[in-house]
């Protein structure tokens, strides 16, 4: 069996490789898509500082808020999963670099086979080769599938400190809504002892006639009503408990915390411009890179239409006897050349690329409509919060009005009779209403300055 080296035709073949490789029909990523300069709604178009870029260990000056951050960190079963779709992506882009080189397969073979002639004798055959083959990267398709697979990797990147942001967001959330409802059953606390006392007021003043018995009984009323509330608020407390258990994966149980007008807002509230998206925010970085991906993608549907060089090459020693193994004459080598041209699968080509500028499109519009989200996001939670501290002084002064006005009128009814019981009742329904609205004012300033943070893209340590 006769074995020889083609190394003329690898001559042709290599040459032909390289002037076709100046033809090139795949292009450069460029994304032409800007982020609008006015994408935040009354925001400082030139504040380049950016609350974003805080890490969050410094963004929450509460250290229990921080212990419960590092720990869902640390614990979280989703960021777990994203952590290890990572790995999963990384192996796949190390595939696609592999691809670059040639394979490589050792075979050993021995043993006796039958020759069909007159005498029927045995023979002997032994074998040792190695077989490689190449395929030539002239189109850029080998290229531009590492260029997709490697954004990819990037996007799952991008999707867990998209989690990270989202979990860090979540947990200072629910600490704050926990601490809030604290506040209310606080609240609700004191009413109802205060409702107790007004009860018993009202029982005294009757029996003096000062009062009627209609005031006895809506005074009771009252105190029944806000003493119905406390159930569905301690509800809401073991609730919202058991949804930071799940963030931090634990077990439901209780939650260390502090109290909630103890918190204190992070002083420099700066949006930055909207171009810092693309660095900042994880889901934007994540659209991008789809829109990478998609592109690269198409590169290699074009490539699809071009023919495809391999070079496959064997080497080894082969003899009928093992003592002639390893003479000289035993040892062979072929390299061999080949290219295919796609001839019956055009129309199978031309949809393989339709396919992918479709995907391309379907891409860039989800890049845009993206970015919007995200200005619509900081817009929502940067007027949010600025609402909220405007509320914040008016409903200090709103408090301080409604706590004289239940003093006054308490000591009215019982050493005159220039007002009567409903004053009385009507004011302090008014006080208890009021400081229930400053519990949600001081959580809804929390939540916008969270979401806001959020927003952004922050979330880092």
């Amino acid at each position: 069996m006769k074995r020889f080296i083609s190394l003329g035709y690898f001559f042709v073949i290599t040459t032909t490789a390289v002037v076709l490789y100046s033809c090139n029909v795949t292009r450069p990523f460029i994304n032409d898509l800007k982020v609008p300069g006015d994408l935040y709604r009354d925001a400082a178009p030139s504040d380049s500082a950016n609350m974003a870029t805080v890490p969050w260990d410094v963004f929450f000056k509460d250290t229990l808020l921080q212990k419960l951050i590092k720990e869902g960190l640390q614990n979280n079963l989703d960021l777990k999963t994203a952590a290890t779709n990572i790995k999963a992506a990384e192996a796949n882009y190390a595939q696609t670099i592999q691809a670059f080189y040639p394979s490589l397969a050792v075979t050993a073979q021995g043993g006796a086979y039958h020759n069909a002639d007159l005498q029927g004798n045995n023979n002997q055959l032994y074998q040792l080769y190695a077989a490689s083959s190449w395929q030539i990267d002239i189109w850029g398709k080998l290229k531009s599938t590492k260029r997709a697979v490697y954004a990819t990797l990037l996007q799952s990147e991008a999707y867990k400190q998209a989690l990270q942001t989202q979990l860090v967001s979540d947990i200072a959330g629910a600490y704050y809504t926990l601490m809030a409802y604290d506040a209310q059953l606080s609240i609700a606390q004191t009413s109802v002892e205060k409702y107790a006392k007004d009860t018993a007021t009202m029982k005294m003043l009757k029996n003096s006639d000062v009062v009627t018995g209609a005031a006895v009984v809506q005074s009771a009323a009252n105190y029944y009503a806000v003493l119905s509330t406390i159930p569905d608020i301690k509800n809401n407390i073991r609730q919202t408990e058991n949804t930071l258990s799940l963030l931090l994966a634990r077990p439901p149980g209780s939650i260390e915390r502090d109290s909630l007008f103890h918190q204190q807002v992070y002083p420099a509230i700066h949006t930055g411009v909207p171009a810092q998206l693309l660095s900042n925010r994880p889901d934007v970085r994540e659209a991008e890179l789809q829109l990478r991906n998609t592109f690269e993608l198409t590169n290699v549907a074009r490539t699809y239409f071009y023919p495809a060089i391999t070079i496959t090459g064997e080497a080894g020693i082969y003899s009928n006897s093992l003592s002639t193994f390893f003479k000289p004459g035993a040892v062979f080598a072929n390299l061999i050349g080949g290219l295919t041209q796609p001839v019956f699968n055009n129309g199978l080509n031309k949809q393989r690329l339709k396919a992918a500028e479709a995907n391309h499109e379907a891409a860039m519009y989800n890049f845009q409509q993206t970015l919007l989200n995200a200005g619509q996001e900081v817009s929502n939670a940067l007027y949010q919060y600025r609402m909220a501290n405007e509320k914040a002084t008016s409903r200090r002064e709103q408090i301080l009005n409604l706590e004289k006005a239940v003093f006054f009128t308490s000591e009215l009814l019982k050493y005159t009779s220039s007002t009567n019981y409903t004053d009385v009742l009507t004011s302090e329904q008014n006080l208890l209403l009021a400081r229930q609205s400053a519990v949600n004012d001081k959580l809804q300033q929390l939540q916008a300055v969270v979401n806001l943070y959020a927003a952004l893209g922050g979330g880092r340590q």
